[in-house]
């Protein structure tokens, strides 16, 4: 034991006699492991040398780049500093302390310190491309792509410069350029794979799927712990249909990174395809607790709520507070927009239209009626179109626009600077924190009037949105204090689409039958347990009854076969629930002859398809929720005059239910009196539902004159 220790303390004391007499070697041989990549043998060598030479500045320097190698970002910034204060001269010691900097959030501290060795070196290419990530790091993607040209300038072949110019390019939607970007980076790098997964990124922008899994799985081929490119991978798979994969690959990047908000984020999205909003939602809570502002999973949050049955007004509010705080607020306090429109408060306005649905969506048959209908005298349609996918009815919606801006490449930014060139008076957001959504346009505030309206009518949470449209039913006076936006009622927020030419309803099926048949034509995700539950109170009590459940998700036995499952634990056996998948708009009209009462889901309740069951004879059952979302059916009702066929609770609703299904003759006098009574009211008209809300962007725009002035 003794022999050991003599041992060793003669060892220790030649390497003290060394490190003492040769630094310098010392140094060569950390930095040759350093350069092998054997970076915690190198970080190891560099603390020998700095036991004895604390103030080593090459030691320190590249102790500092171990440390930030080594996700010991704090620690390297400090050593970083230490290294600075032995000589602040050197260009190269100030870029690789932005890497740090830039590792901890700090992104304007970065760009300083880049500034700093640009100074002292003008040519150092690698300056120039930390900068260029600072930047864009910081959304000032133009000048990031300024600052990559220029190391690219110093370095023609230097792929990390290529792949920081493709994630500049990306945040500024230019998927095309960034593509072609990365494509330089890993032509120049094969195994560069940060530049592979950026790529399929970009790829999916595009909807090139196929090139994009390629792209990802050369990633993870090249690193097999690529978390991003895992989750990349995901998130193709899940707009591609194929959820079940997508989850497996999700739990398969969680596995390596627990704690990932991407991971997290993406996996809510699955469960949201598989019309599980309760586990999106926890897969969304679980994300923000990591990353409290990550603006993908706010908004998929604030969404997912209106499916949540317990979520009332304030908990939807919270929620938006949140994303105005952690995202918006950020956003607005970079601008201070100036509006130079002229203060006549009767002249010909200009409204501009923000929108990723103007095509085949159900959001397109809420505002529709009022783009068509449009006075164009007194009234200019500029429509901000902001999604890659276009079909017939895109045409349609170009027809109508007096100028059609496809923004669908563009940056938030750059649509605010075209919507203040465009001298738009008011601006109507159409997507609230729906997927596509432009929120980032209205925390810029780039019109005099802003408002939000038919495409995820629930309100924003952003003051910078002046007007949300409602009406009584929709949003009660008692919450209205919970909004950012000042409320403007309409008589009802929701126009009718018109249903087909020619479609008329037919008397309804009980009369030809000894039974009464329920319909429910909404999407999947709708029908929560607690309306399962409620409905098989209503078959259960109308013994001879059936339920007819139509959505396109039901072309997927699986999802047939777990409807059927929920109802069985209620005593409602498979045989009395008929599940229709995929038809034509046309064919999923038609089927509604086959319905003598629809029952609305709850808490999200239907929108479009009241208004098609309506306008097909077919009256609906709804019950007031404490949400927007909840209280979509009651609104439409109370326009029409059918009031009453909305309850107050659940016994409400059951007693609705079964009292009309009892009342054959009056089913038949109401399906063939809804048509007319629809045409007749304020929001089935369209034309006269156009000319209300003209109205109220008139009163809006004479109020801002008269502040104005």
């Amino acid at each position: 034991m003794g022999e050991a220790r003599g041992q060793r303390a003669f060892q220790n004391a030649r390497l003290r006699k060394q490190h003492k007499s040769d630094p310098a070697g010392q140094f060569a041989r950390a930095l040759a492991l350093h350069q092998a990549g054997r970076i915690a043998e190198a970080r190891a060598a560099y603390q020998d040398i700095l036991k004895f030479h604390p103030s080593h500045f090459d030691a320190l320097h590249f102790f500092a780049v171990a440390e930030y190698q080594q996700d010991r970002s704090a620690e390297a910034d400090r050593i970083f500093r230490k290294a600075i204060g032995i000589n602040p001269r050197c260009a190269p010691l100030h870029s690789n302390h932005s890497l740090a900097l830039h590792a901890l959030g700090q992104f304007d501290e970065a760009v300083a310190s880049c500034d700093k060795a640009i100074a002292l070196a003008p040519d150092h290419a690698e300056s120039w491309c930390n900068r260029a990530n600072a930047l864009r790091s910081l959304d000032r993607c133009e000048e990031a792509l300024v600052a990559a040209d220029r190391a690219l300038s110093i370095r023609p072949s230097y792929p990390q410069a290529f792949d920081v110019r493709g994630s500049a390019l990306f945040r500024l939607r230019r998927y095309d350029e960034a593509v072609a970007s990365y494509d330089r980076a890993v032509a120049l790098d094969p195994n560069y794979r940060d530049a592979y997964h950026n790529r399929g990124g970009a790829l999916t922008e595009l909807l090139q799927f196929d090139a994009a899994l390629k792209s990802f799985d050369r990633a993870i081929e090249l690193d097999g712990r690529a978390t991003d490119a895992i989750i990349g991978r995901a998130n193709v798979l899940l707009k591609t249909g194929r959820s079940e994969q997508a989850i497996a690959e999700c739990e398969r990047a969680l596995a390596l990174t627990p704690n990932c908000p991407n991971a997290l984020t993406v996996l809510g999205q699955c469960h949201v395809k598989q019309a599980d909003p309760v586990r999106a939602v926890a897969c969304f809570d679980r994300a923000l607790a990591i990353k409290p502002d990550f603006g993908c999973a706010l908004s998929s949050r604030i969404f997912m709520l209106d499916f949540i049955p317990q979520a009332d007004f304030t908990k939807h509010h919270a929620a938006r507070k949140d994303w105005w705080h952690h995202v918006g607020a950020k956003i607005a306090a970079t601008c201070r927009p100036s509006h130079t429109n002229g203060l006549d408060p009767a002249r010909r306005l200009v409204l501009g239209y923000v929108s990723s649905d103007f095509r085949s969506h159900s959001a397109a048959f809420m505002f529709g009626p009022v783009l068509r209908n449009h006075n164009a005298s007194r009234f200019e349609l500029v429509c901000y179109h902001c999604a890659p996918l276009e079909d017939r009815v895109t045409g349609e919606f170009q027809q109508v626009a007096d100028k059609w801006r496809d923004a669908s490449r563009w940056s938030d930014a750059r649509i605010a600077q075209q919507v203040q060139a465009d001298q738009v008076d008011i601006l109507v957001d159409l997507s609230g924190h729906t997927e596509g959504h432009r929120l980032g346009v209205f925390a810029r505030k780039p019109a005099p009037v802003q408002v939000t309206a038919w495409g995820h009518h629930t309100g924003t949470g952003l003051p910078t949105i002046d007007y949300l449209f409602a009406d009584p039913v929709w949003v009660p006076h008692d919450v209205r204090h919970l909004f950012a936006e000042r409320i403007y009622d309409l008589p009802c927020v929701l126009a009718a689409t018109p249903a087909p030419e020619g479609s008329r309803p037919v008397d309804p099926p009980m009369l030809s039958r000894s039974y009464v048949t329920f319909g429910v034509f909404n999407r999947i995700i709708k029908i929560s347990d607690e309306a399962i539950e409620i409905w098989a109170r209503i078959l259960g009590a109308a013994v001879s009854s059936r339920l007819k459940i139509k959505h396109k998700a039901l072309d997927d036995e699986a999802v047939r076969a777990n409807l059927a499952e929920k109802f069985a634990k209620h005593g409602i056996a498979a045989d009395r629930i008929d599940f229709h998948g995929t038809t034509s708009r046309d064919q999923h009209l038609a089927a509604l002859n086959d319905v003598d009462i629809c029952l609305d889901p709850f808490p999200h309740n239907g929108g479009v398809s009241t208004w098609e069951s309506l306008q097909m004879g077919v009256p609906v059952v709804a019950k007031l929720g404490n949400s927007v979302a909840s209280r979509m059916s009651g609104s439409i009702l109370a326009s029409i005059g059918l009031g009453d066929w909305a309850g107050r609770d659940s016994d409400d609703y059951v007693d609705i239910a079964l009292r009309f299904a009892a009342m054959p003759e009056y089913l038949r006098q109401l399906r063939h009196e809804l048509p007319d009574r629809i045409a007749a009211s304020p929001a089935g008209n369209q034309r006269l539902f156009a000319r209300m809300v003209e109205q109220a962007y008139r009163t809006m725009w004479q109020t801002y004159c008269e502040r104005a002035t």
